[in-house]
């Protein structure tokens, strides 16, 4: 019997919002009938694990999974409260021979500033040094010496967007099961080379990246290696090991993997000459895209990269849009404010209040915005593709689409806003509210790496815009306080 279970977080220690108990969903899928259904049909690393059970021939016993989206650092009593639960659910299992782990891996709290580390150190201490204890990461995982330790194996997403998370959780089954059967010993090593590996350059199906991702399928093809992963790290997450990984698991070879790790490493390294920002600011981003000669031009918010923890809200390119007169374009918001406004006019309504910068300082000033409520939604859709992340259910809370004024009958400019922070990994985040991207000129997306799997079939170019917020691609934006000294990228 294998518990199973998760605690996810990516925290950005520059977001002053704090994670607290209300910010998570967290389910217990064990004790209904059909709780795992959800995980299952989705393309997750929880349901990879659970088709990986299956095949290599174990018992499952799930405990319990909590999620929440990126934010601010975690409160002590948040990450306490979580953690213990999750320990003694994993008690209640009538028989335990092993733990499988998903967790983020880029998780700081106020007094952790690697969390998940934490938590693998105290399921260590509730269930002794001898478990296997196996443990998945995203690709932005900040990877301690120490969690890869403590784990037995520590298998991270090889892509970025993250379309191989089931395939994660399928191999960290099934390296379960050979654990179980006394097939393999694992070994594991880490390299960290002393850089930030900018997260704009973090595109796993293009280089400079590419090459290093290839590199860790070409290993695995060979018996000796059991999980290789080279993570690019979390430049959000100021903490002691910020920065990617080379993480090599062998079959008992501690020599060979330490060799692997070093030169997986290396190969990182290799490439710090071509990882030099060059990216247009908002007002130049929206110049350049209302004058392209093929549209839609996808204009990418870096500065509140909702997936890296920022507030959702920023107006710098919203007020950019509005200011120099752009068509066709259509933006998301996160503004509970501005959805009930929406909901009192009524379809067909007049819309007239300020929208966004309410969260905090970083990320701009409410934007006077003019216009008609055109439509009003649920705001519930199903992502049935692969896309970032897995998931398959999503909720924007309720939402409004807002036609600007300026707005033609060809060429509309709309305003989605929304009660609730959405990464825009899906874009049926905006068909589903009856919005049609390919009849947009510009599609603003906030999101840096995530959104391109969504959005490389529609649009005619993507744009990374150096936009401030909690999320700015410019380390130079933000003061590191645990960190590394010297390291490359991080100034």
């Amino acid at each position: 019997m294998v518990a199973m279970g998760g605690f996810m977080h990516e925290s950005n220690s520059f977001n002053p919002a704090l994670t607290t108990l209300d910010d998570y969903g967290i389910s217990e899928p064990g004790s209904t009938p059909g709780g795992l259904d959800r995980y299952e049909k989705a393309s997750g690393e929880i349901g990879g694990s659970i088709a990986g059970a299956r095949a290599a021939g174990f018992d499952l016993f799930p405990t319990l999974f909590a999620d929440a989206t990126p934010k601010g650092p975690l409160t002590d009593g948040t990450f306490d409260t979580i953690t213990a639960r999750l320990i003694a659910k994993i008690k209640t299992a009538p028989k335990l021979d092993g733990i499988l782990l998903a967790l983020h891996g880029a998780m700081v709290t106020q007094s952790h500033p690697h969390g998940d580390e934490e938590i693998v150190r105290r399921v260590r201490a509730a269930f002794g040094p001898r478990i296997p204890v196996i443990v998945t990461h995203d690709f932005h995982a900040n990877v301690s010496p120490e969690i890869v330790r403590l784990s037995t194996v520590l298998i991270t997403y090889k892509q970025n967007p993250h379309l191989d998370t089931k395939d994660r959780g399928i191999q960290a089954a099934r390296l379960m099961g050979r654990v179980l059967k006394g097939e393999i010993r694992p070994t594991q090593a880490v390299a960290k080379p002393p850089m930030v590996y900018n997260i704009i350059f973090q595109n796993t199906y293009g280089a400079p990246f590419k090459p290093i991702t290839d590199e860790t399928f070409r290993l695995e093809k060979d018996p000796r290696f059991l999980a290789v992963s080279a993570p690019g790290g979390y430049q959000y997450g100021d903490c002691p090991f910020m920065g990617p990984s080379a993480i090599v698991c062998t079959d008992n070879d501690a020599a060979l993997a330490g060799r692997e790790a070093e030169r997986l490493g290396g190969m990182m390294w290799a490439t710090r000459d071509r990882l030099r920002l060059n990216l247009p600011e908002p007002a130049a981003a929206v110049r350049g895209a209302a004058r392209a000669s093929k549209f839609p031009v996808a204009l990418f918010d870096t500065g509140d990269n909702i997936g890296g923890g920022s507030a959702g809200d920023s107006t710098f390119l919203l007020a950019e849009l509005l200011s120099q007169k752009a068509e066709g374009w259509v933006m998301t918001i996160a503004d509970q404010a501005a959805v009930s406004a929406a909901k009192r006019a009524g379809i067909g309504g007049a819309f007239d209040m300020e929208v966004g910068g309410k969260t905090d300082r970083m990320h701009g000033k409410p934007v006077r915005v003019k216009g008609l409520v055109k439509s009003l939604h649920l705001g519930e859709y199903i992502e049935t593709a692969v896309r970032h992340g897995g998931s398959r259910y999503h909720s924007l809370g309720h939402a409004a689409v807002i036609r600007v004024e300026g707005s033609t009958g060809d060429l509309e400019n709309l305003l989605l806003v929304t009660a609730r922070r959405t990464s825009p990994d899906s874009l049926n985040q905006i068909v589903s509210c009856g919005i049609y991207p390919e009849r947009q000129r510009i599609l603003v997306a906030k999101g840096t790496i995530a959104p391109r799997a969504a959005y490389e079939p529609v649009a005619a170019e993507i744009v990374p815009v150096d936009s401030p917020g909690a999320t700015a691609v410019n380390p130079a934006r933000f003061q590191f306080k645990h960190a590394r000294a010297g390291m490359f990228g991080l100034k």
